[in-house]
C-alpha cells in the first residue's frame, strides 16, 4: 500500500515538472488567460459580424427579393465567421513565448500556425462553395429565357458538380500546401487502383456520357410524355446517372442514361395531333341507301366538333370501306387538336354519342358478330 502511494506521488511530481518545463516555463499564467480572452473575443466578434450580415441580407430580401447581392451576403455569412475565428486562433499565440529552452516548444508554435492556416483555408473554400448559389441564380435566369425545360434540370447538376470540384480541390491544396502531404505521390500510387475502379465503374461512366448526350441532343423536355422501350409516361427528372419517368399507373421508373441513348425514343408529348382510327359496322339489311347516309352522318358529326382538325393537310376521313363477313364496314379517321390526352377521350365520347343518336334517328342499326343459318327441308 505504501509503495502505491509512493508511486502515485512520484507520478504527480513528474507531471508537474513536465508541465512546468514544457508549457508553463517562460510564460506567466496571465499569458494563457490572454490567449483564452483573444479566442473568446474572436468568437464573439465573428458571431456579431455573422449576425449583422444575415440580418441585413434578410431585410434586403424582404424589400427587394432574392437578388445577387442578397445571395452573396447569405453565402458569405458563415465563411466570414470561420475566417474571423481562424484569424483569432493565429493571433492568440502572440502573448506566448515559444522556445525549446525558455518556453513552449517551437513545434507547438508551428502546429498552432498550421491549425490557423487550415481553418482559414477551409473558410475560404467554404466561401467559394457557398458562392455557387450566386452562380446558380444567374444560371436559372439564363435558362429561364430558353424554351426548353431540360435546361432547368441541368442547373442543379452543374451546381452539384461545381461544389464537388471545389471540395476536392480544397482538400488537395490544403493537404499539399499547408499540411505538407505529397499529394502527387498519393495520386500516382492510386493510379493502378484508379484503373481498377474505372473498370468497375464503366456503367457509371457510360451513364454520365449518356446524360451529356441527352442534354446536348434534347430528345425530350421535362414533363413531356415519352415512350422508351416498354415504359411510357412524363419525364420527371434527368440526372447524371439516370432518367425518371412516371407511368400512367403512378409508378416511378428509373432508366439508366446509357440505355436511353441506345434506345429509340418516342416523344409522344410533341405530337401536334392525336389520331383516332375506328371501324364502324352496320348491318347488311341497311342496304345501299342507309350505308351512304351513315357515311354522310359521320362526316356531319365530325364537322360539328371544333376540336377535330379540318385543315387541308389532315382532314377527317370517312369511307364505306369493306364488306365484312357479318357487316358493312365504314372506316373513320380524324385528328384531335390540341394533343391533350384527356381532351382526346372527351372528343371521342362526344363523337360516339352523337353518331349513336343520329343513327337511331335514321334507323341505322349497328352490326355485331353473328351468323345466319339456312336450313333446307327435303
Amino acid at each position: 500500500m505504501m509503495a502505491s502511494v509512493t508511486e502515485i506521488a512520484g507520478l504527480a511530481d513528474w507531471l508537474t515538472n513536465t508541465i512546468n518545463y514544457e508549457i508553463i516555463k517562460g510564460n506567466a499564467i496571465w499569458r494563457f488567460g490572454l490567449v483564452l480572452l483573444i479566442v473568446l473575443a474572436t468568437m464573439v466578434t465573428g458571431r456579431i459580424i455573422q449576425f449583422a450580415v444575415k440580418s441585413y441580407a434578410g431585410r434586403r430580401a424582404q424589400k427587394k427579393g432574392e437578388g445577387p447581392l442578397t445571395l452573396l451576403l447569405k453565402a458569405l455569412a458563415n465563411p466570414i465567421y470561420a475566417g474571423v475565428f481562424a484569424t483569432g486562433i493565429f493571433f492568440a499565440k502572440v502573448p506566448l513565448h515559444f522556445s525549446d529552452e525558455t518556453g513552449i516548444r517551437t513545434t507547438i508554435s508551428t502546429g498552432w500556425t498550421t491549425l490557423a492556416r487550415v481553418i482559414l483555408a477551409i473558410a475560404a473554400a467554404y466561401g467559394l462553395y457557398r458562392l455557387v448559389d450566386v452562380i446558380e441564380y444567374y444560371l436559372n435566369r439564363l435558362v429561364g429565357k430558353t424554351e426548353t425545360t431540360l435546361d432547368d434540370m441541368l442547373v442543379p447538376i452543374v451546381r452539384k458538380a461545381l461544389r464537388l470540384t471545389i471540395a476536392i480541390i480544397a482538400v488537395l491544396l490544403i493537404s499539399e500546401n499547408i499540411l505538407g502531404t505529397n499529394v502527387k505521390s498519393l495520386l500516382l500510387s492510386a493510379g493502378v487502383g484508379g484503373i481498377a475502379v474505372a473498370l468497375a465503374a464503366k456503367d457509371t461512366i457510360a451513364n454520365f456520357f449518356g446524360s451529356i448526350t441527352i442534354f446536348a441532343d434534347r430528345p425530350f423536355q421535362m414533363g413531356e410524355i415519352v415512350k422508351i422501350g416498354e415504359h411510357r409516361g412524363p419525364v420527371e427528372e434527368v440526372g447524371f446517372r439516370s432518367t425518371r419517368i412516371r407511368t400512367p399507373e403512378g409508378h416511378l421508373v428509373t432508366i439508366p442514361n446509357n440505355v436511353i441513348v441506345t434506345s429509340s425514343i418516342e416523344n409522344i408529348g410533341r405530337r401536334p395531333f392525336i389520331r383516332r382510327t375506328s371501324n364502324i359496322t352496320i348491318t347488311y339489311d341497311s342496304g345501299h341507301t342507309k350505308a351512304k347516309r351513315a357515311v354522310e352522318i359521320i362526316k356531319e358529326v365530325l364537322a360539328g366538333v371544333p376540336e377535330v382538325n379540318t385543315d387541308g393537310e389532315k382532314p377527317p376521313r370517312v369511307y364505306f370501306s369493306d364488306f365484312n363477313e357479318w357487316s358493312l364496314n365504314i372506316y373513320m379517321s380524324y385528328w384531335v387538336k390540341p394533343a391533350d390526352f384527356w381532351l382526346y377521350h372527351k372528343v371521342n365520347e362526344q363523337v360516339n354519342l352523337e353518331i349513336m343518336k343520329r343513327f337511331e334517328a335514321e334507323q341505322i342499326e349497328f352490326a355485331f358478330p353473328s351468323q345466319t343459318l339456312y336450313v333446307k327441308k327435303d
